[in-house]
């Protein structure tokens, strides 16, 4: 079994793993901790019954990573609760976004993710009324240079991140979900009449299909590469979950997809989730018709490349590539090049 690829057989197949021998277990374990995925894994595994088959070194770094995850999702749900008690004082609604969501309802994918931070929603008309109130609350503006504040301010989606100095986590204030120099704009519109309240939080939620849609985003327009993996597996969850739930959902699924522009990132989703994961996806929903073959499966093949980790701290020239093809296409996306390449340029010398 290719090593590299063994996680994504992992969690596609969790049976597999009646049948791996030490030194497979051993790779499975070191590839799931460098995509930050060992608690996923855990859950996995036990969602299909198979704790007995676990050897039992690899079952306490497993119970380990759970415990992990479990404190990091308390971490967040207490910056919520903080957040929440600043909500006191706006006449304005806020959704939370990607993981804070994913907790605030309850769903199968929140446990065992490790969520980097906390995301929030705000109209734009609002955006400098949220960042006031977090600001005389506490948080502070994280250290950026001039530059890196008119990124944020002048082309992104969101502020500049937001940390309170006795708890570290980063809160980040969105008013979009892709950036305003992006060449397809989701309607952020769009989103505020179908968002869904939650009982007893402040916060509201996107509907089923803007969080599968959001997180086809992130998979396929963010610059950033690592830990990607874990985004794919999100629209899985999502997927899986709401389409067993949601009557009609696939037809509202790609609906929403049109009315935002996204009908092309979700096509590539839907097959590469299909694909690589076994994602249960209708025939007539995957949107295949809407794009060239031979692009759905270029793309499929950067994604299998791109996002399970390295088997060392270097990628394989082939894996490297098609991650570096995925980095360039998503900067293209994102910004102009009359933007983009002096940014890049800015980027080298200052990381030079």
């Amino acid at each position: 079994m290719n090593d590299r690829q063994i996680l994504l057989r992992a969690l596609r197949a969790p049976s597999i793993c009646r049948d791996l021998s030490n030194r497979e277990w051993e790779s499975l374990l070191a590839l799931s901790d460098r995509a930050r995925l060992t608690a996923t894994l855990a859950w996995r595994l036990e969602r299909h019954g198979l704790e007995d088959a676990i050897p039992p070194g690899a079952r306490r770094q497993l119970q380990a990573s759970r415990v992990f995850a479990d404190f990091r999702n308390r971490q967040i749900l207490w910056e919520m609760n903080r957040v929440q008690r600043v909500l006191r004082k706006a006449d304005f609604d806020v959704i939370a976004l990607k993981g804070g969501a994913y907790l605030l309802l309850d769903l199968p994918l929140a446990r065992g993710r490790l969520p980097a931070d906390l995301d929030i929603l705000v109209e734009r008309k609002n955006l400098a009324a949220m960042e006031d109130l977090l600001l005389a609350e506490g948080w502070q503006t994280t250290k950026l240079d001039d530059y890196d504040q008119r990124y944020y301010r002048e082309w992104m989606h969101e502020i500049p991140p937001l940390r309170h100095p006795e708890r570290k986590v980063e809160v980040d204030v969105h008013h979009a979900l892709l950036p305003m120099t992006a060449r397809i704009q989701a309607s952020p519109e769009l989103l505020w009449p179908s968002a869904r309240a939650v009982e007893g939080s402040r916060f509201k939620v996107l509907a089923p299909e803007d969080l599968v849609l959001h997180a086809v985003v992130h998979l396929f327009y963010d610059s950033d590469f690592d830990n990607r993996l874990r985004d794919l597996l999100d629209i899985d969850e999502l997927l899986r979950f709401h389409a067993r739930r949601e009557e009609g959902f696939w037809r509202r699924l790609s609906r929403r997809a049109a009315d935002h522009g996204l009908t092309r990132p979700l096509a590539y989703a839907l097959h590469c989730c299909h694909r690589l994961l076994d994602t249960p996806v209708p025939a007539d929903a995957r949107l295949s018709g809407t794009i060239p073959p031979w692009l759905l499966r270029w793309m499929t093949l950067l994604i299998h490349q791109a996002l399970p980790p390295p088997t060392t701290h270097r990628f394989a020239p082939l894996d490297a590539t098609a991650r570096w093809l995925l980095y360039v296409r998503s900067h293209y996306l994102r910004m102009p090049l009359r933007l983009l390449l002096p940014h890049l340029a800015y980027k080298a010398w200052k990381r030079n």
